[in-house]
């Protein structure tokens, strides 16, 4: 892992007998700081750092002119999605200088529930050395799901077709990335003796864990629900860690959507009432706005926008675990195509299902003070004014812009994730934080603005009934409509304040996000 980590333990200390063990109680007896035989989370972060293995945010300002550190990791395309997920470090540390690596402050969680059998909060030494032993048993099981050709090497070869098999498509010189980053020899190449070193104080056990990071999730919540679901490890699913990680997305989301909802209601009123005789912007939508309702009007809708998020996550995910097993190969591996083709019909199907909420939202947002006195009024109401059809207006467009959203994010992510993995990885294959949230950002954002006419249309149709003198249109009549009275430009109407909201909700979302990770003790 670190040539000084190897100086306290050295090769022969994960091979087993009696100078492994004493290996093995030399690096416990520099860890043991007060002596007592026992050895806690400080004294591990403690004694660590004191061998000069900086820790936590120390590793930030590690190395020449501060520059902040890469992970070494794995490059994956997207599979899924709130989520950032994109935002996920499960696997290997940042590396700060040749040979320097930090242990992220989750690792020594997972390290302790997997070490500390008798549950006491404390490491006595067979438990630690149980640990490195149990632990380099499946770091060897990894290995060998790698070394394809059973050579004691892993090329890049063996990277991408190991990798294929999950579904999972990468280039050679991406593959070359990833050794590039454990390769200690400078071979190109991984023997057993790299890998051991590099993955002996981090909980990542098996390919799955390892290959996580650079995956594109929802934790990013912008407000548009359209994405391809997020993917989860079998060990997350036995450990119950999924349903944490949805309820922290859930959670980021109704905060983002929360704190951007004013502009929301402002896209929403000037997509219904912009229009060429009607030229309402940014400056008179809220002026009209405050001016209609005062300051809570600037949330109105907000309630069922935020109540919608718990439901269509919990359906959507369902739905996309039993597509991927209908579409599954006769090999059992998934492709990409497949995964991409569950995700949409996940999506379809959540939005099938909460699709009632989505107009009450509009109708709500568009609404006048006093017309209605809260969510379940306004479907009381719609429902004795219009029947039961009115709660799918607009729904053949909404599903149709599904594919466009979920589709350009997608592509324009790995786009941009294949730009950065050739022009500027230089020792590592981990992009960092920024570099993440910035990709989701723009995928999302162009995501957007493809499938925008089609989000204009369908919430002008499900609004039309209560704007009145408007006509009552289908999908084809409002598109040629608004064509021949506005222009292509009027199937944009609001995309100004959609556009303006999307860095706010990344930037909630995310540290709400990483806030709820911690107090759910997610790793």
């Amino acid at each position: 892992m670190l040539q000084l980590l190897l100086r306290a333990l050295p090769a022969a200390a994960c091979d087993g007998g009696r100078e492994g063990e004493s290996r093995y109680a030399s690096l416990f007896k520099k860890l043991d700081l007060n002596e007592d035989g026992r050895v806690d989370i400080a004294e591990l972060q403690t004694g660590l750092r004191a061998m000069g293995i900086p820790l936590g945010k120390e590793a930030e300002e590690v190395g020449a002119g501060g520059a902040r550190p890469a992970a070494a990791a794995v490059f994956v395309p997207r599979h899924g999605s709130g989520g950032a997920h994109g935002v996920c470090s499960v696997a290997v540390g940042p590396r700060t200088a040749p040979g320097l690596w930090v242990l992220r402050g989750s690792a020594w969680t997972k390290i302790f529930k997997a070490g500390d059998t008798n549950q006491d909060g404390q490491l006595d030494f067979e438990e630690f050395m149980q640990y490195l032993k149990d632990h380099e048993k499946k770091m060897k099981l990894a290995f060998k799901s790698l070394d394809k050709n059973n050579d004691g090497k892993i090329e890049a070869s063996e990277v991408v077709q190991s990798l294929k098999i999950l579904g999972i498509n990468i280039s050679e010189k991406q593959a070359e990335k990833i050794l590039q980053s454990i390769d200690a020899d400078g071979t190109m190449s991984v023997d057993w003796n790299e890998w051991r070193d590099h993955f002996m104080f981090n909980p990542a056990t098996d390919i799955e864990e390892i290959i996580r990071y650079w995956k594109h999730s929802t934790v990013l919540d912008i407000g548009d629900s359209l994405t391809v679901p997020d993917e989860f490890t079998e060990e997350e699913k036995k450990t119950g860690q999924w349903w944490k990680q949805l309820l922290a997305g859930g959670v980021a989301g109704a905060v983002s959507r929360t704190g951007t909802a004013p502009l929301d209601r402002l896209k929403v009123m000037m997509q219904v009432h912009g229009s060429k005789s009607n030229k309402m912007n940014i400056a008179s939508g809220f002026k009209q706005m405050l001016k209609e309702g005062g300051v809570r009007s600037l949330w109105r809708g907000n309630g069922v926008n935020v109540v919608k998020i718990a439901p269509e996550t919990a359906i959507k995910f369902w739905a996309y675990e039993q597509y991927k097993k209908i579409l599954t190969k006769d090999d059992g591996n998934l492709g990409t195509v497949e995964r991409f083709v569950s995700g949409s019909l996940a999506g379809a199907t959540a939005q099938t299902s909460i699709y009632p909420m989505e107009v009450l939202k509009t109708r709500l947002a568009v609404g006048k003070t006093g017309q209605y006195s809260g969510m379940f009024d306004c479907a009381k109401k719609i429902l004795k004014r219009e029947g039961l059809k009115a709660f799918y207006k607009g729904y053949i467009p909404n599903i149709l812009g599904i594919i466009p959203y979920a589709g350009i994010d997608l592509a324009v992510y790995e786009l941009l994730k294949t730009t950065w993995l050739e022009h500027y990885a230089s020792s590592s294959a981990n992009p960092g934080v920024f570099v993440l949230l910035g990709c989701g950002t723009v995928s999302s954002t162009c995501g957007q603005l493809a499938s925008y006419p089609l989000a204009l249309v369908r919430t002008r149709m499900q609004a039309q009934a209560s704007v009145e003198g408007a006509p009552q249109l289908n999908m084809v009549g409002l598109f040629q409509r608004i064509i021949a009275t506005e222009g292509i430009q009027g199937l944009y109407r609001g995309i100004a304040p959609n556009f303006m909201k999307v860095l706010p909700a990344v930037s909630i979302s995310y540290v709400v996000y990483e806030k709820m990770k911690q107090n759910l003790g997610i790793a």
